[in-house]
């Protein structure tokens, strides 16, 4: 029932809010920092949370920049990474997405409205042209970028290599990058299930990573450092379950 639940809400809050950012995009509607396009994008997400009964926490708010840009570097185990983000990190986010996801009727052109960046992952040249194009966005308009460094969802539920393209951007925009890691997605809808599991999730949140001075020839290094720190927040969590499952059997 809760799955049936949370598909018809997802179509429809999709359809609602999407064409919401489109007519508004149509009317040339400005996007300003809690505006319509990002009222419309944190309130689908939460929607669509509260209809699957997932609660989401944020643990590490204080390394957000509430007024400068950044890079937000996330893992990716779920459909629900991206919703818990959305609907909860406390600014605004725009995200590079996979050009497929600007085919999907009212989301695509949703995307366009509120102002996410299409990439073509398919060619290298095009692809590095997006992460050109989301540089200029970030440094004119002062954004702040979720990326997922992985690529794509995780079929283990362990972290995978992390791409360079990402950090790529972080160099080429000149802002820093907050490592985050969001636990307990993975099992609450499987890739490829349409089933959910409800259970809370966790977002938290690492001190930020300068890029200062950095140029593209530093990304592999930029790279591991991120990683490495999304694994140390990782590596938080799974402690504290096991410390959780001991008590649990004392």
């Amino acid at each position: 029932m809760r799955t049936v639940l949370y598909l018809v809400v997802l179509f429809v809050s999709t359809v609602w809010y999407g064409l919401k950012a489109t007519v508004a995009g149509l009317l040339r509607v400005k996007r300003v920092p809690g505006g319509v396009y990002d009222n419309c994008g944190r309130d689908w997400a939460r929607v669509c949370l509260r209809a699957a009964g997932v609660r989401v926490s944020v643990e590490g708010a204080e390394h957000l920049s509430p007024d400068e840009p950044q890079i937000v570097a996330s893992n990716h185990a779920s459909f629900f990474d991206i919703l818990a983000i959305y609907g909860y990190l406390p600014v605004p986010v725009k995200f590079v997405a996979k050009k497929e996801l600007f085919a999907i009727p009212i989301f695509g052109q949703a995307l366009r409205a509120v102002g996410h960046v299409r990439l073509d992952r398919t060619h290298l040249k095009q692809a590095f042209g997006a992460y050109e194009t989301a540089a200029r966005q970030i440094a004119e308009g002062r954004l702040n970028m979720l990326v997922f460094p992985e690529g794509t969802r995780t079929r283990t539920g362990e972290l995978q290599p992390f791409k360079k393209g990402p950090f790529v951007l972080a160099i080429m925009a000149q802002v820093p990058v907050v490592p985050a890691y969001v636990a307990n997605t993975f099992g609450i809808q499987p890739k490829g299930s349409l089933v959910v599991h409800p259970r809370p999730i966790r977002i938290l949140l690492g001190p930020k990573v300068p890029v200062d001075g950095l140029t593209v020839e530093d990304r592999d290094a930029l790279t591991e450092h991120v990683r490495v720190a999304v694994a140390l927040l990782k590596d938080r969590v799974d402690a504290e379950q096991r410390r959780g499952q001991v008590s649990a059997h004392l």
